[in-house]
Formats: C-alpha cells, sequence, structure tokens
C-alpha cells in the first residue's frame, strides 16, 4: 500500500501532515512536496506546477536525473582551466546547480548567463550571502552580521534586509541564499559560527531566522536554515576537521534542535546538514550528521517531519573530505537521505556510485524520484521554468548605492545596545568638551567625523591619556578589525588597562565596535557607560555617532550571554524624543 494524492491536494495541505490510503494501481507517481512556494497561489497555479514538473521529469534520463542532485563551486577567480573544468561538469554531468564563490559580479552574471543556457533544466545557482552578496563579492554593500541582527527587537526590520540581500541575490541570478544560520552560540570560543549565530537564545534565534527567511522567500530567493542538528557549542571548525558534539538527547532537543524543530513546518525551502559528529543521534563512532541516516532521515525526515529540499555542507570541508573520497561522499550523503549535494568534488563517481546502490536494491528508485521531483518543483516555484538572462550593466552600483546604506544604517542603529549609563551620560550635551580615546587595531575615523557634527571631541591617543583634565568626560572607543566574521574578539591587555586606568579618573563612555564576547573579560564596574555597536564599519560608526548625540533611539538587547553578569537580554531604552529611559532584563546594578 501506498500513501499518496496528487500534488495539487499535497500543496493546498502542505502545513499540515495528512495521509491518505490508495492501492498501488491508482498511483502514477511519489508523493512530493515544496516548504517553499510563492504566496497566493491559486488551484490553477498549483496543477500547472504539477503538470510542469511531471512532464519534465518524465523527459529526463535517468543520467539526467541523477545529475540534478549536484551542486558544483564556481570560482571565477582560479583562471580559466578551473572555468572550462566548470563548464565540461555543467555540459557532461547535468548537474542541478552552482554555489557562487569569489570574484566580480560581471563575470558570475556572464557565466551564469551560460550554464543556464546550457542545462536543459535551470540550474539552482546558490550563494552563501548570510551578510549579502558581499560575502562573496566585495564591490557588494556589506549587511550585518546575524549577531547584529540578532539585538534588533523588531524583526519586520530583519526581514527589511533580507528583502534588500534578496534583491542583489536576484540581480545577480542567484535564486539560493544559503542562509539563514540557526545555530545556537552558546559557546564564546566557537571558531566558526559565533557572529553567523542570531544569538543563545532559542526564541531569539528563532523569531530572527524567521523574519530573515520570510524576507528572503517573500521575493522568491529560497532560504536554507543551518546547520543541522546545530553548531552553535563547538570548538572546532569543521573546515578544518570533524567537531564532536557531545551533549545529551535532552539537551540537544531543549538547545540546538529547537530552532529546526519550531521552522521546519513554516515554509522554509531548505535545510543544510552540518559535518558534526553527535554521539547521541548517530550510534555509530565517528560518522558526520551530513551522512547520518539516523540523523537526516531518522530525525529530520520522519521524526521533525521536514519535506522541503535537504542539502548537506559544502563536501570539500575538512571534517569530511579528510576521511572519505570524492564521490563517494557524495553516495553516502544521498543515502543517508540528502537530496542535494554541495560542492561535489567529483560528480561523475557520486552518480555512478548512487547509480550502483539502486541496481543493488540498496536505494529505492523512488528515494531518487522523490528528490528529483522536490527539485524540480522548487525550481518552479522560483520562476526557473522561465529563466531570464541578468544584464551586467551598473552592476557594481546597483549593489551598492544610497538604498543600501540606508537599509543598513537602519539594521545597526536598531541593534545599538545600552549595557549601562550609571551617570546618565547620553545623549551628549553639546556645551560640554570631550575626549575621545581610539582603542584597538581598527579604523575609528567615520565615527569622529560624525560625532563632532554636534558634541566636541578632543583626540587623545593611548600615549596621552594623562593630558586630559581630571574630571573630563571620555569617550573611548573599542576598534575591532571587522574584515571577515571570524576575526578573534578579544581586547588586548593594553586597551583593558587603559580603560581602567581613565575608569578610575573621569566618566567614561564606552563604545564597542566589536562582537560583545569582545567584553567577556573586560572589567567595566568603573565605567559609566557601557553601549555596544557589534561591528566596526563606516555604517555602524555613523548610526553610532548618531545615537550618542540624541538624534535616535537606543533600543537593542543583547543577543548573547557574554557571562554571568552580561546576561542575553539585556538592554536599556534610551529615547530622546521623550527623553525617558526604561530597563530592559537584568537592573544595571547587577553588572557591577
Amino acid at each position: 500500500m501506498y500513501f499518496c494524492f496528487s500534488l495539487y491536494q499535497r500543496m493546498k495541505n502542505f502545513r499540515v501532515r495528512v495521509f491518505l490510503f490508495f492501492p498501488i494501481l491508482f498511483c502514477v507517481h511519489s508523493t512530493i512536496y515544496s516548504q517553499f512556494q510563492p504566496e497566493n497561489l491559486s488551484s490553477a497555479d498549483l496543477k500547472k506546477a504539477e503538470e510542469w514538473v511531471t512532464k519534465t521529469y518524465q523527459s529526463l534520463s535517468q543520467d539526467e536525473k541523477l545529475g540534478q542532485l549536484f551542486i558544483v563551486a564556481l570560482y571565477t577567480n582560479k583562471g580559466d582551466d578551473f572555468i572550462n573544468g566548470v563548464r565540461t561538469t555543467v555540459t557532461n554531468e547535468k548537474i542541478g546547480g552552482l554555489i557562487l564563490m569569489q570574484d566580480d559580479a560581471a563575470r558570475h552574471i556572464n557565466l551564469v548567463n551560460e550554464f543556464q543556457q546550457k542545462s536543459k533544466i535551470p540550474m539552482m545557482i546558490g550563494m552563501d550571502a548570510e551578510w549579502g552578496v558581499f560575502q562573496r563579492i566585495s564591490s557588494a554593500h556589506k549587511f550585518p552580521w546575524a549577531m547584529t541582527l540578532g539585538a534588533i527587537r523588531d524583526k519586520n526590520i530583519i526581514t527589511e534586509a533580507a528583502a534588500k540581500i534578496a534583491e542583489d541575490c536576484l540581480r545577480i541570478g542567484v535564486n539560493w541564499d544559503f542562509a539563514p544560520v540557526v545555530d545556537v552560540n552558546t559557546n564564546p570560543n566557537n571558531p566558526i559560527i559565533g557572529n553567523r549565530s542570531f544569538g543563545s537564545e532559542v526564541d531569539n534565534v528563532v523569531q530572527s531566522a524567521l523574519a530573515y527567511s520570510n524576507g528572503l522567500q517573500n521575493n522568491n530567493v529560497l532560504a536554507a536554515i543551518k546547520h543541522f542538528p546545530g553548531h552553535g557549542d563547538t570548538d572546532t571548525d569543521s573546515h578544518l576537521d570533524l567537531p564532536v558534539i557531545s551533549h545529551t538527547a535532552k539537551r540537544l532537543n531543549e538547545i540546538e534542535l529547537a530552532p529546526f524543530r519550531a521552522l521546519v513546518n513554516r515554509g522554509i525551502g531548505g535545510v543544510m546538514v552540518a559535518h558534526l559528529y553527535v554521539p547521541a543521534l548517530e550510534k555509530a563512532i565517528g560518522v558526520p550528521a551530513s551522512i547520518s541516516k539516523p540523523i537526516v532521515t531518522g530525525l529530520l525526515k520522519e521524526q521533525l517531519g521536514y519535506e522541503g529540499l535537504i542539502i548537506t555542507d559544502a563536501l570539500n570541508m575538512g571534517a569530511v573530505a579528510n576521511k572519505y573520497k570524492a564521490g563517494e561522499l557524495d553516495a553516502l550523503a544521498f543515502a543517508a537521505g540528502n537530496d542535494i549535494m554541495l560542492f561535489s568534488q567529483d560528480v561523475a563517481t557520486g552518480k555512478k556510485l548512487i547509480q550502483a546502490a539502486i541496481n543493488r536494491g540498496e536505494i529505492p528508485q523512488a528515494r531518487l524520484e522523490e528528490s528529483v521531483r522536490k527539485i524540480l518543483l522548487t525550481k518552479y516555484f522560483l520562476g526557473l521554468s522561465n529563466y531570464t538572462p541578468r544584464s551586467t550593466e551598473n552592476i557594481n552600483e546597483d549593489l551598492n548605492n544610497a538604498s543600501h546604506r540606508a537599509v543598513t544604517e537602519k539594521m545597526y542603529a536598531n541593534a545599538l545596545t545600552l549595557i549601562k549609563d550609571d551617570q546618565s551620560l547620553l545623549p551628549l550635551d553639546c556645551k560640554e568638551q570631550y575626549y575621545y580615546v581610539p582603542l584597538e587595531e581598527a579604523s575609528h575615523d567615520t565615527f569622529l567625523q560624525q560625532a563632532n557634527l554636534n558634541a566636541s571631541l578632543i583626540v587623545k591617543n593611548a600615549g596621552e591619556i594623562n593630558t586630559i583634565p581630571a574630571g573630563a568626560r571620555v569617550i573611548v572607543g573599542f576598534h575591532k578589525d571587522n574584515s571577515t566574521a571570524y576575526k578573534p574578539y578579544k581586547i588586548s591587555a593594553d586597551s583593558k588597562n587603559i580603560l581602567a586606568a581613565l575608569g578610575a579618573k573621569h566618566p567614561v563612555i564606552l563604545t564597542v565596535f566589536g562582537s560583545p564576547y569582545s567584553l567577556k573579560d573586560v572589567d567595566i564596574s568603573e565605567i559609566s557607560t557601557v553601549l555596544l555597536a557589534y561591528e566596526n564599519n563606516d555604517d555602524a560608526q555613523r548610526v553610532t555617532a548618531n545615537a550618542l548625540n540624541g538624534e535616535t533611539k537606543i533600543w537593542g538587547r543583547l543577543p548573547v550571554e557574554v557571562n554571568q553578569k552580561l546576561p542575553a537580554g539585556l538592554g536599556l531604552i534610551i529615547n530622546p524624543a521623550v527623553r525617558t529611559e526604561l530597563i530592559s532584563g537584568p537592573k544595571s546594578s547587577s553588572i557591577h
């Protein structure tokens, strides 16, 4: 007996698990799902989608069906030999998609246009664009890290940011953003997640991730929540080696798995599975989640009921590539329950090994059909049945202009988090003279220029702090390098000593242009005012200066637990318009 009914009926009820039983003779093809579908689809739209998927699937050879399971990397800065290799793979292996990596947008567009035209079935074009396409294309505008977004109370603002990211993705032909990260970052020393996480509280991660996913998918770019079953408490970089998550099943359910459990039935089109060893979920020693059938099929598909596209994390990462042969790894991943193998290193071998497993009866043909139909349906809903080539004209301006700056500054302004303001030093008094001491390694020029528009700041370097008049008000800036998401958070011993010396003699306003984790071992007990800006770039510096000058409301909340004195949720609210201050989270005295 089979449980099956038409795609049309299933799509009408895709948020409700319904099972109808019919004899096998009434079943034409296996049931297929798409967690993602555009809004306001009519029954006629759904019927048309079913017809296209069926017709397209039936037109594919077995080799072409297998090809749909693979996404390979396109580096446009690796030279013609590499590009020709991708060109050959697209043509010969009939692959289902590409993931775009580094280089300029125009070259990406030209190659994507070419490869889409060569493909019988238009390809999924993916990109890691967690903080916008800037993550891969340096000429684009950078959006805030997820941790910065996690500080924003109004989640509609996150949706607005993701919508702008979707606009940029579509501009260069990307239809799948491998984002957002829904790992609950409970480990301050995590070398690979950190700023990429919305925070250490499950509910905040869920609400932020849903807002981000909606911003993408409402604008026809697929989302993918990652890294299942949860990468937030690791101290190993899975790009290099296999992390181990040794928590009990109870802890995993409460923290790591909780965001996925909350989000898998909210219409999000993709889930990315991590290269992690989780003994509580996989009894075979050392088997990564990405090739674990108990985790991918047993947990994600059967227990959690996820019916969208399941994709591996990149198969070139050291956590798996150091242990398994290319091609063999792809076959293991498909057998575990993944629909798509990302960053495949050997498509031809992977296809042969999967087909061999089908021939031996180890993998049913119906399993291949399920994955291919899901892929085709998602492509149809993304509009790929009628692919339109992109233009390179004005591309750099389109990816980095005033509209981007307006959106990102809104994000940073709403994320600003006031940890304490014991002497009510904010907003700045334009009648007062302030001294400004920039510390740490990164630039501070934009902040200084913007702050000086209202307040008067005299810059003193670290060696000049003894020349500051006793009792004078001092602004200290921790300006951390913001060039990657993985930079160390630690504040130098010299900077901590200078801060302590200033706090002993002056009313100090500390502005932190870096991760909140940078405050983990900084003594702020004698510091009157501490403001978190999260990142060090022009947008963040401008909005921080404006907020200090009383031009905007400060109302962000700390998205992670930094230490016992700085718990998640902490954040004062200052609204200059009404000159009132409210407290959210623990009382400010608790951090002395």
